[in-house]
């Protein structure tokens, strides 16, 4: 191949690669069933700091984080929304975002033992970086990668200026964040879906 027909049939096949992840996005709906866990599982987490010796907040936010996936499959199921049946040529990269965003276990476990004050924050921002990459998949990078990088400004705020209430306000907000992304979410795929199906 030429330099000439080589760059075309990038070209092309990233131009192809691009509507298959917006037609999922349009399909799924932005996979938006797990967002709303990760709400439902951070709005719990701000009850229960309002409620809870933190001691015991630490546990309930690490086995807790084990609810959100079949939380996402309970939502999923009640909104007709089969995201984890789905496939796509972009669909091989959530493996590896995933793999990516575990990884931040060992420094949250760390937290536990030697600073547990930092363990909020450290599970606030490691619970979020495969973000980005899920909105890549999708095609959405931007709206995705808005939600981690507010996410993680917002928690780090909280939690420098006002630590002795870390354990309501920095859940609190996550799962207003999430609230709004999942609103973004379902308007946003609801004009891509439109723009896909116009004829």
């Amino acid at each position: 191949m030429t330099n000439e027909t080589t760059t075309k049939f990038e070209g092309n096949l990233a131009a192809a690669l691009k509507t298959e992840r917006l037609s999922a996005y349009a399909r799924l709906r932005g996979g938006f069933p797990v967002p709303l866990a990760g709400a439902t599982y951070w709005a719990v987490l701000a009850i229960a700091g309002h409620m809870l010796a933190p001691s015991i907040w630490y546990w309930v936010a690490l086995f807790g984080s084990g609810t959100i996936f079949p939380l996402a499959l309970l939502y999923a199921n009640i909104f007709k929304n089969n995201f984890i049946k789905d496939s796509t040529a972009a669909t091989s990269v959530i493996g590896p975002a995933f793999i990516g965003m575990l990884l931040f276990w060992p420094i949250a476990i760390a937290a536990l033992w030697r600073a547990t004050d930092l363990f909020p924050l450290v599970l606030a921002i490691g619970m979020s970086l495969h973000w980005p990459v899920i909105g890549w998949s999708y095609g959405r990078t931007t709206i995705f990668s808005a939600h981690a990088i507010i996410r993680a400004l917002v928690s780090f705020y909280i939690w420098w200026k006002i630590p002795e209430m870390q354990l309501v306000y920095i859940p609190a907000a996550i799962a207003g964040i999430y609230l709004l992304t999942v609103m973004v979410i379902i308007i946003d795929s609801s004009a891509v879906k439109a723009r896909i199906e116009k004829p």
